[in-house]
């Protein structure tokens, strides 16, 4: 049993680079533009429309990239690695856009959103750290940095556009 539970902690750690790939670059971006988007635009429906379609097509964007980086490196299994990247960025667009949908007042989705967000990096952080031995505080506090840092500049950003543009 023991050496089951190797084999699988390595295949884990072995393809961890491309699921935090996905995931990281999905929260950070994604969680950056719908916050953006919230200063921009004033429907959640509306917002949750331009989240789905930036993320899906950012989503096979990353995993394009994962590919052929993959392939660049030689690895042995880019697909594989891209599908990974692709699958975790998809789930986490569609988590993230989730309180658009459902909930009619833009601030309270994007509040939501927020609390998804972190929920997604402490869950991850989590996993991670115990297959790494790491330090999860650490790890949680990088990723929850540069999260909640995109986050301000792009709500900044949105308050720049809406104020020109709009």
């Amino acid at each position: 049993m023991a050496i089951k539970k190797n084999k699988i902690s390595l295949k884990q750690k072995s393809y961890g680079g491309a699921i935090v790939l996905g995931l990281n670059d999905a929260l950070v971006e994604l969680s950056g533009a719908l916050v953006g988007l919230t200063f921009a635009i004033n429907s959640s429906r509306l917002i949750a429309t331009v989240g789905l379609i930036t993320g899906f097509a950012a989503a096979l964007s990353m995993a394009s990239s994962e590919y052929l980086s993959a392939k660049e490196e030689n690895h042995k299994k880019p697909v594989v690695l891209a599908t990974y990247t692709g699958i975790t960025y998809l789930l986490t667009v569609l988590i993230l856009v989730s309180p658009y949908l459902f909930l009619t007042n833009k601030y309270s989705a994007t509040a939501v959103m927020g609390i998804l967000a972190v929920s997604i990096i402490a869950i991850y952080t989590k996993y991670s750290a115990s297959i790494h031995k790491k330090s999860f505080k650490k790890k949680f506090l990088e990723m929850f940095t540069i999260s909640v840092s995109i986050a301000v500049i792009s709500f900044v950003f949105g308050l720049l556009v809406r104020r020109i543009i709009v």
